[in-house]
């Protein structure tokens, strides 16, 4: 073998040896709510980021990257990673491959400031958006209408990749902070963990219309070069602006300095040289004040005032718009419940819009010292993100060895592959509450090893005794020892010795 062979097939090996080493109640439901409201658990990316490193654990996503720098806020987004590992040749830019997009998903963190607008935009990405805290007022294009839904804390909206739509922070003096899923499968795959269409100018990240031709856009808009200046060359704060519901001023729209097409040292930008503009209006040289949703009235080239308009505009006003309601985590009752807490599930059955983007979504409370019987999930993988408390999440291989101990806390991601053994334990100190994404809108039906709804309990027999090496009876004793399912009380007080003594004989 060539030692360039060499070079490209020892990373490979090595990544091998690691995997093969294995190194690496009801009232609680509602409490949750107001645990938020009081500022507990807060998402701090700037804490966060660069800490852990790789060595932390191998399904602990640590790596943030801040994709959005605002006035208004900011957008973090940890990358979600496929399993296996795809491998590229040393020389090849990216190193080992994301190029396998199965069942491969990313988290966004999107905080925005009070009175804050997340610019009108659609991304290449299906978003699942839950509130974490706060309120937010979210418009968006369906079937052709404007349709607004104001969202609480506990909700969840689905968005499909290409609607176009707007966030506005409707909470009085309240950061708002949301968690979405980011569908990778329909990424346009830039390099970016998804790409961002702006219709409103933002800054660095200007409107896509501003790309066309001057003379496209004035024809488009049956408007004057005057009046595209006016707009497509104002000078705004970025994609998350400060913004109020009074339209009497552009500053309260996160417009800021406007230079009537002129840039930062004054001089008028080339591209609206008032060359062959349109006719003037009434008032002469005075340039009118258009607001965004005026000149989207006007696209197409029809004037407000024609008689189609007209008509159009009654058929709009006799239609009823029917859009998706969100869906609250914390007004339905948990998909199952115990002493030692509870868990929400909810896929395309429970939310239809799931079902598009082929996402659920899930919610668990533990409480203190409590676990998450060891279990698996067939259909999906899952990702997760901690939101208060602290615990260990556990993940094996499939020949049986740990993969990965790892605790956790609030801010953490992890995720779990497709058919991996895994188990989360409550530190003792307090509840541990963790929300998350699967990537299949089914029923996902996980398959829990242990406890009094296992499939360990369900196969009980000569079969699996057989499997064990041990007498039917022994076993039949160890697995209906544990009365309870799902989740499990917490550890006993000090480690039992039984097991290593059944071990030396």
């Amino acid at each position: 073998m060539t030692g360039r062979g060499m070079a490209a097939v020892a990373p490979l090996l090595l990544m091998v040896l690691l995997v093969l080493s294995g190194a690496s109640p009801m009232g609680a439901h509602h409490r949750h709510r107001e645990r938020w409201e009081e500022g507990e658990g807060e998402w701090r990316p700037e804490e966060e980021e660069g800490k852990g490193g790789p060595g932390r654990g191998l399904f602990v996503l640590d790596k943030v990257e801040k994709v959005v720098e605002s006035e208004g806020g900011q957008v973090h987004v940890v990358r979600g990673q496929p399993w296996p590992p795809a491998y590229v040749a040393p020389w090849q830019q990216g190193g080992w491959s994301t190029a396998c997009r199965e069942g491969l998903m990313h988290i966004g963190f999107i905080t925005m400031e009070p009175k804050t607008l997340f610019v009108p935009q659609y991304i290449d990405s299906n978003l699942i958006l839950f509130v974490q805290r706060g309120e937010v007022r979210v418009g968006w294009v369906h079937k052709a209408e404007l349709v607004e839904k104001r969202l609480k804390m506990g909700d969840v909206l689905h968005m499909d990749a290409g609607s176009t739509f707007y966030m506005v922070n409707t909470g009085k003096g309240q950061r708002l902070q949301v968690i979405c899923s980011i569908d990778a499968s329909d990424s346009a795959g830039f390099g970016s963990p998804y790409q961002s269409f702006y219709l409103g100018g933002a800054g660095k990240q200007t409107s896509v219309l501003g790309g066309f031709d001057p003379r496209i856009l004035v024809t488009a808009f049956n408007t004057t070069y005057e009046e595209m200046a006016r707009i497509f060359m104002a000078k705004s704060g970025g994609p998350i602006v400060h913004y109020t519901a009074d339209e009497s001023g552009s500053e309260e729209h996160g417009q800021g300095d406007k230079r009537d097409g002129r840039d930062k040292q004054g001089r008028e930008k080339e591209p609206w040289r008032q060359v062959g503009r349109g006719d003037e209006d009434e008032r002469g040289n005075e340039l009118r004040t258009w607001s965004w949703r005026k000149l989207m009235g006007n696209f197409g080239g029809a004037s407000s005032n024609s008689s189609a308009a007209q008509v159009n505009k009654k058929k709009s006003s006799d239609k009823t718009v029917r859009a998706p309601e969100p869906y609250n985590l914390f007004d339905h009752d948990p998909s199952f419940r115990n002493d030692h807490g509870w868990s929400v599930a909810i896929d395309k059955h429970h939310y239809e819009p799931l079902g598009h983007s082929d996402i659920g979504v899930y919610l668990v409370n533990l409480t203190a010292g409590s676990m998450m019987a060891p279990h698996v999930n067939p259909r999906a993988t899952e990702y997760g993100v901690v939101l208060g408390g602290e615990g260990v999440i556990q993940v094996v291989f499939p020949n049986g060895t740990l993969a990965m101990s790892a605790t956790v806390r609030a801010g953490d991601v992890f995720w779990i592959p497709r058919f991996f053994p895994f188990a989360q334990v409550a530190s003792r100190g307090g509840p541990f509450e963790f929300f998350g994404f699967t990537t299949s809108a089914r029923r996902n039906r996980p398959q829990f090893l242990v406890g009094a709804s296992s499939v360990l309990r369900a196969m009980l027999g000569p079969e699996i005794a057989a499997g064990f090496g041990v007498p039917e009876e022994k076993l039949r004793e160890a697995v209906k020892a544990q009365e309870e399912a799902v989740i499990l009380p917490s550890f006993p007080e000090k480690e039992p010795r039984v097991i290593r003594q059944v071990a030396k004989e």
